[in-house]
């Protein structure tokens, strides 16, 4: 399987975030993406750069003045104050309920807290060349499979993540939407209907909130339980769609520390709701952090359940993009990842 890789993600590399109220070292980490390139290479896949520019494709997927903040962000933190280059912004207000967000403020901190969801999306200075090139990468990959030349499927690795970002807000890491980017690029080449597998840990409330009320993407995710887990405000069952997009969300919460053949079983159900849904092709968001090991996540599946997983998968028989989202327990990332696109291909 051909993978598409993004060299510049290691342009973003913040030195810190805030974990239970804590300053921590980032879990989201450069070693997390060259982890997996390690294990590509030695199992003899090919990578290649990003082909395609998706500046288009972005500005269908993300508000307009949120991609105008991210692109120049760092620059406008720059210009407060020459030391800044040595420091990190976080948001400290948010517009909540009664606030207005129609207004954008001349304030940095202020703007960075209207697009932004948590404070756990910290950044560097080379967070949206980062980004950019991620969200690049996932636009070719779409791109390869949906030319049907002799590639049924692709793999985008790359990072930051993407799936909690939203149309026109960051937030858990992620910054622009790679699976969101890859869906309607693979719309945009013709397919009439996409959907998306999110088997992240995390519930993708970024992926379903752009989609909510369309109809052509179907968005299908199994997680660990927003009751509980992160991002706590959305992704329970009875968010179905809304608008034209009733009916085309389904959501698969489990309860923390869900064993693997309880997780499993969520997936058969994903995977026949696809079947009915009679997609074109798919788009897998990636999340490896239902791994046993992984240091925020509390799901227990095993290295040779990512290969059940791949399997799974191939026999859906759709052209298939793969996009990385999280997974924290680095070392293990590239075996596991590894794990699902040879069992795919092998299906």
């Amino acid at each position: 399987m051909i993978t598409f890789f993004n060299d510049s993600h290691q342009a973003h590399a913040p030195e810190f975030e805030f974990f239970r109220g804590e300053r921590v070292d980032c879990f989201e980490t450069p070693a997390r993406a060259e982890y997996v390139k390690a294990r590509l290479t030695a199992r003899g896949h090919r990578l290649q750069s990003a082909q395609v520019d998706s500046r288009a494709v972005l500005g269908t997927v993300h508000a307009p003045r949120y991609l105008d903040f991210l692109e120049h962000a760092w620059r406008d933190w720059l210009a407060l104050a020459p030391g800044n280059a040595a420091s990190q912004p976080f948001p400290s207000i948010w517009p909540v309920r009664s606030l207005r967000s129609d207004i954008e403020p001349l304030n940095f901190i202020a703007r960075l807290g209207l697009y932004s969801m948590d404070n756990g999306s910290p950044l560097s200075s080379g967070t949206w060349q980062a980004a950019k090139a991620g969200a690049d990468a996932a636009a070719s990959a779409a791109a390869l499979v949906a030319a049907g030349k002799g590639e049924r499927a692709a793999f985008c690795c790359s990072r930051p993540p993407g799936h909690h970002a939203g149309a026109d807000f960051m937030g858990g890491y992620c910054f622009l939407n790679n699976a969101a980017v890859a869906a309607q690029s693979l719309l945009d080449a013709g397919a009439a209907r996409v959907a998306i597998l999110d088997v992240d840990y995390h519930h993708g409330n970024g992926t379903q909130s752009i989609f909510y009320e369309r109809a052509d993407v179907l968005c299908v995710s199994l997680h660990g339980d927003p009751l509980t887990e992160y991002p706590f405000f959305l992704g329970h069952a009875d968010e179905t769609g809304q608008g034209e997009g009733e009916g085309f969300n389904l959501n698969l919460p489990l309860p923390a520390g869900s064993a693997s053949a309880r997780w499993f079983e969520a997936l058969e159900r994903a995977c026949q709701r696809i079947g009915r849904y009679r997609a074109d092709a798919l788009v897998v968001a990636l999340g490896l952090d239902t791994f046993e090991d992984d240091p925020i996540s509390t799901f227990a599946l095993k290295a040779g359940d990512f290969s059940r997983l791949g399997r799974r998968l191939g026999a859906m028989g759709l052209p298939t993009v793969f996009v990385l989202e999280g997974g924290y327990a680095a070392a293990a990332l590239g075996m596991n990842a590894v794990n699902v696109i040879e069992a795919f291909e092998e299906a």
